[in-house]
C-alpha cells in the first residue's frame, strides 16, 4: 500500500472484513508490534461499524503515517451523517443513538495512540485515529489527503511536507489529466521537492518546473510557513488554490498561469501575513473553491488532517482527482 493509502466506501456489512484484512496487512508491512496490530484491528472494526450504523455515505481512508524513521497507521473515517453536537458525551462508553451498547467510540479512543474528531450537526463527522508502535509523536503541523477520479486506481494529484534548515514547506501537485501519466508527473514533482535544497518557494517552483519536463506536466504550488516572521510565502503555477483560514474568514493566495514542466510566463513569490492559530489550505481543482470556514465552527483550530478531510468531503468532486493539504504555523 502506498502512503496515499486506500479509500473504502462503507455501504454494506461485507466491507467490514475487507477493511479488517487491509489493516492487518498494513500492520504486518509496517512491522507493528502484535499488541498494536490487535489494537488497530479493533479500531478498524469499530470505525467501520459506526459508519454502517449511523451514516449513509461513509468512507474510510487507511494509510501509513510517518514521523522520522517511525511508521504508524491512520484510519480516517468521513461521513455526511447527522453529526454530533456534544463530542464529549458521544465519546463516553454507554452513549448510543441506535439502541446499541454504545461502546464503539470509547473503544476506539482507548485503543488509539492518538485521535481527533470534528463534527457539525447536520453536516457530518470526520474522525482521525492513529496507531503507532510506541508513544504518539508530536501532532503533525501539516497533513494532506488525496483520492483518484471515479474509476481510476492511481491518483494524479500529490502532496508533500518537509522541514529543511528551519523552513516549513508544503507542496500540492496536480498532474495534467488522469491515470498513470498524471500520477507520474505528480510523483516527479514530489520527489524533486523532497530532494531540493533549502530555498524559498519561488526557487522551488522554478526547480520543479525544470526537473519535471520529461513528464506531461503539472500544476504546482509551494507554501512556506514562517512562524517567526508571521508570514506565509507562496508561489504557484497553474490551478492550485491556496487559502489562509483565520476563524470564520478566508483569504486567497495567488497562483500564476502555466504548467510546470512545459509552460510558464513568470514565477513570483507572494508574502501574506498570518496570525497564530490560522491555517493554510492548498487544494487541486478537483476541489471546488466555494467552501466557507464559517460553515464549520471550530474547524480552523482542528488538526490539519481533519481540516483537509472536511474540505475534501464537502468540496471534492468525483469527476476529477482531488487533493487537499492543510498546515498551520509550527509552535
Amino acid at each position: 500500500m502506498s502512503d496515499e493509502g486506500t479509500w473504502f466506501r462503507i455501504d454494506n456489512t461485507s466491507v467490514a472484513s475487507t477493511v479488517r484484512r487491509a489493516a492487518d496487512r498494513l500492520a504486518e508491512d509496517l512491522a507493528l508490534p502484535a499488541k498494536r496490530a490487535a489494537d488497530l484491528a479493533i479500531v478498524a472494526a469499530e470505525l467501520t461499524s459506526n459508519l454502517l450504523k449511523h451514516t449513509k455515505e461513509g468512507t474510510l481512508l487507511l494509510h501509513p503515517v510517518r514521523s522520522g524513521d517511525v511508521a504508524g497507521v491512520e484510519l480516517l473515517a468521513v461521513d455526511s451523517g447527522p453529526g454530533m453536537a456534544d463530542l464529549t458525551r458521544f465519546m463516553r462508553d454507554g452513549h448510543s443513538t441506535s439502541g446499541t451498547l454504545g461502546i464503539g467510540l470509547g473503544a476506539i479512543v482507548r485503543q488509539a495512540t492518538w485521535c481527533d474528531v470534528h463534527s457539525v450537526p447536520g453536516k457530518g463527522t470526520v474522525f482521525s485515529v492513529q496507531v503507532w508502535p510506541g508513544d504518539a509523536p508530536e501532532p503533525a503541523w501539516a497533513a494532506g489527503i488525496s483520492r483518484p477520479i471515479t474509476g481510476e486506481t492511481q491518483i494524479g494529484d500529490g502532496y508533500a511536507v518537509r522541514v529543511v534548515e528551519g523552513r516549513h514547506q508544503v507542496l500540492v501537485s496536480d498532474g495534467l489529466g488522469h491515470g498513470p501519466l498524471a500520477a507520474a508527473a505528480s510523483q516527479a514533482a514530489v520527489n524533486s521537492f523532497r530532494s531540493a535544497p533549502a530555498v524559498p518557494p519561488a526557487a522551488l517552483v522554478e526547480k520543479l518546473h525544470r526537473e519535471i519536463s520529461h513528464t506531461r506536466g503539472a500544476a504546482i504550488a509551494v507554501a512556506e510557513l514562517d512562524a517567526a516572521a508571521g508570514v506565509v510565502r507562496y508561489a504557484g503555477l497553474g490551478n492550485i488554490a491556496g487559502t489562509i483560514v483565520e476563524g470564520t474568514s478566508r483569504r486567497g493566495m495567488i497562483s500564476l498561469p502555466g504548467i510546470a514542466g512545459h509552460q510558464r510566463r513568470q514565477i513570483r513569490e507572494y508574502d501574506y501575513p498570518i496570525s497564530r492559530g490560522a491555517a493554510v489550505v492548498l487544494h487541486s481543482d478537483g476541489v471546488v473553491d466555494r467552501w466557507q470556514p464559517g460553515d464549520y465552527p471550530g474547524l480552523s483550530s482542528a488538526s490539519p488532517v481533519l481540516i483537509a478531510a472536511t474540505v475534501m468531503r464537502d468540496a471534492g468532486v468525483r469527476r476529477d482527482d482531488a487533493c487537499v493539504l492543510a498546515a498551520r504555523l509550527p509552535s
